[in-house]
């Protein structure tokens, strides 16, 4: 598996640049390891936000903050730090945590029907109070899924490591090519980006099957 400096000089390789580095913390001290030891935690954030990655995906139990929730929300939870992106708040009971629930025909418009033992979508907002980030929810005991920022480059599948190596190519192509060329090369190699991520969350939800609609409540105990 590629290494953060692999993926560096990767990126480095794909805008022609014959320099290569060695160490990023600290950085050698050429001008390409500072560029890199600078854009590349930013590049790598940015793809794992973009995405719910399933190398990234990770469920904790949510830790009660003893605070007094605002508006009408029933829980303050800490969020963990190495929050990217909150995909669901999840009843810890809850045998089904991907299904987007049934929406009744006699019910209020919007809302789901519970169904005995699979997930009904749990309303939260993501929010600092006092300098603490916190996620409100009116879900007791609550469970939290989410993206996760990862460091260990032995993590990265294969066209995830491609496409981020192309995203910091574009990042560096500014620093290093300067000018209309650094401008150009930038948008050249978000465009292979793109090719690289679209090929990248295909694969990854490829390694998921998940059964997304609820039963009719009649339906459940057959």
């Amino acid at each position: 598996m590629a290494s953060d400096v692999d993926i560096c000089n990767l990126a480095l390789g794909y805008l022609g640049d014959s320099a290569t580095v060695s160490n990023l913390s600290p950085p050698e001290g050429s001008a390409q390891a500072g560029h890199c030891a600078r854009f590349y935690p930013i590049a790598r954030d940015a793809l794992l936000e973009l995405h719910p990655w399933g190398f990234a995906t990770v469920r904790v139990p949510l830790a009660l903050l003893n605070i007094t929730p605002p508006n009408s929300w029933a829980y303050a939870y800490a969020a963990p730090n190495d929050v990217l992106n909150i995909l669901a708040v999840l009843d810890p009971n809850a045998t089904d945590d991907y299904s987007v629930g049934l929406v009744q025909p006699y019910s209020v418009p919007g809302n789901v029907a519970p169904v005995a033992g699979s997930y009904t979508p749990q309303t939260f907002s993501a929010e600092s109070i006092g300098g603490t980030d916190v996620i409100l929810t009116n879900q007791e005991n609550a469970v939290l899924r989410y993206t996760a920022q990862v460091t260990d480059t032995t993590k990265f599948p294969p066209l995830f490591t491609e496409a981020l190596a192309w995203s910091l190519a574009a990042k560096l192509a500014g620093p290093l090519l300067k000018g209309t060329t650094g401008a150009e090369m930038a948008q050249s190699c978000l465009k292979t980006f793109r090719l690289w991520y679209a090929q990248a969350t295909e694969s990854d939800a490829n390694q998921r099957r998940t059964q997304v609609a609820q039963r009719a409540p009649w339906m459940a105990n057959r």
